[in-house]
């Protein structure tokens, strides 16, 4: 089957930048993403492309050139469901947060009534394209949904993983590493891969079962975490050993087989995936009664749960063990540089900790909101939101957020935060000034030869 009109019903990260780069290397193709959520698709379709819901290097630049002419933004669902060849189903699977699997399982609701839908409208023989992150045998559910629907329709269901890092997401669209395909029918896997073709080379385009597809993705991002939490495991010996573990990563990161990516040490990982496909992965493992093996990638999580609190817990004995009533500036809240996805975020958490203990938190990140880091501690449920809102500000101004401060927490790695007045920024801080650096980018010597009392990862 040629493809000439796509839907992917989802708006959000991965919909949205991934539809953006097939329509604009597929100028035959139109592609259509849908939504319900009409303040969202008002956003994609705002004149001022820098008012896009999501912030992505290239991503304004991409949607300017091609939306109106083969990539639009609608909440016209079934009308586009109807036209479509081929669905993509980008939808969030959060981690459940009730009942059976509370936790750790795949909430799969959204994808099950994408797929109902899909069932309801559907008059001619579709392509659907698993793109959110499931667990392993969804496309068997989606397909029983499908074929039981008694009209007639032929469905062939592909999964799709995506493996987008945000920040570089157009960069890793547009030069994947590969193109992973999964699916039991052969014309249904080359229809797809011929629309990712018109860019990416066949020989980057993996065709597999539908399970191995599903699998790789959830082992994919479970191996990345896992060089995370193992070069933090290292920082927490080199701080007690006076070893220093940058030196570490580089010495181990030359190292062929291991390589230097994923060894940056941290006060955490966060993002919307590595911790909801790792916990996924365990709860998994649980069922197929795999202990050992749920046991092992648990590990992970518990250890980058403990370097967050391990980074407050420093930051308040420094501080003379008590932090209630003072100011504490943070330096971003982007789980990382170059996006405004604030999902698991480390600042989060070590905001939390923080508040527990009556500090007044004053944040300045580039591209997030007051309002969406109110939201974030608010889904916490630790305190009330005027509690939240009294204890924590959001500044539009670095130099504001830091002035008469008792410490600064480096958060986020964004390239501005090097190229501050530190000087400036110290002699508006209370004595002594102390930065804890969660991201290891200041320069150790030089902040202490302006006059801070420095404290960073691993060091």
């Amino acid at each position: 089957m040629t493809v000439t009109k796509i839907c992917c019903i989802g708006a959000g990260y991965v919909g949205g930048p991934t539809m953006a780069v097939i329509a604009k290397q597929n100028p035959n193709i139109k592609v259509t993403i849908v939504d319900i959520n009409q303040a969202r698709i008002d956003a994609w379709n705002d004149p001022d492309v820098s008012k896009l819901p999501i912030y992505e290097p290239g991503l304004a630049e991409i949607v300017e050139e091609t939306r109106g002419k083969n990539l639009f933004f609608s909440t016209e669902i079934d009308k586009t469901i109807d036209e479509a060849e081929m669905i993509f189903i980008s939808v969030n699977t959060p981690t459940k947060t009730y009942g059976k699997g509370k936790g750790m399982a795949a909430d799969l609701k959204y994808v099950e009534l994408c797929a109902r839908n899909i069932a309801k409208v559907a008059k001619t023989d579709k392509i659907v394209v698993e793109k959110s992150t499931l667990p392993v045998r969804t496309a068997q559910a989606i397909k029983s949904i499908l074929d039981n629907t008694g009209s007639g329709v032929k469905f062939d269901i592909l999964s799709n993983p995506e493996f987008l890092a945000e920040g570089t997401a157009i960069q890793d669209l547009l030069n994947p590493d590969r193109v992973l395909i999964g699916g039991e029918s052969e014309a249904a896997i080359e229809s797809l891969a011929n629309v990712y073709g018109s860019w990416v080379p066949q020989s980057q385009i993996l065709r597999t079962n539908v399970w191995s597809s599903e699998l790789s993705k959830l082992t994919a991002n479970a191996f990345l975490a896992q060089r995370i939490s193992s070069i933090n495991a290292i920082s927490e010996l080199c701080e007690k050993t006076e070893a220093n573990v940058d030196e570490v990563a580089k010495a181990i990161g030359m190292d062929s087989r291991i390589g230097p990516k994923f060894l940056k040490s941290s006060v955490g990982f966060g993002g919307s995936c590595f911790q909801k496909d790792i916990l996924n992965l365990v709860y998994i493992a649980r069922s197929y009664n795999l202990q050992a093996v749920a046991d092992y990638w648990e590990q992970v999580i518990i250890l980058n749960d403990h370097q967050k609190r391990r980074f407050a817990d420093n930051l308040i004995s420094t501080l003379y063990n008590t932090v209630s009533g003072k100011k504490i500036g943070f330096l971003g809240w982007a789980f990382k540089k170059d996006t405004n996805d604030t999902r698991e975020s480390a600042a989060i958490y070590v905001a939390d900790h923080l508040l527990n203990e009556q500090a007044n938190i004053s944040v300045f990140d580039p591209k997030v909101s007051n309002e969406k880091m109110q939201s974030d501690l608010n889904y916490l449920n630790t305190r009330s939101e005027e509690e939240n809102s009294k204890l924590i500000q959001a500044t539009d101004s670095p130099y504001e957020a830091l002035k008469d401060a008792h410490a600064v927490a480096i958060m986020t790695e964004w390239d501005e935060f090097k190229t501050y007045d530190w000087t400036r920024i110290y002699n508006d801080m209370k004595k002594p000034a102390f930065i804890f650096d969660g991201r290891n980018i200041l320069d150790k010597a030089e902040m202490e030869k302006i006059g801070f009392e420095y404290a960073s990862i691993g060091q």
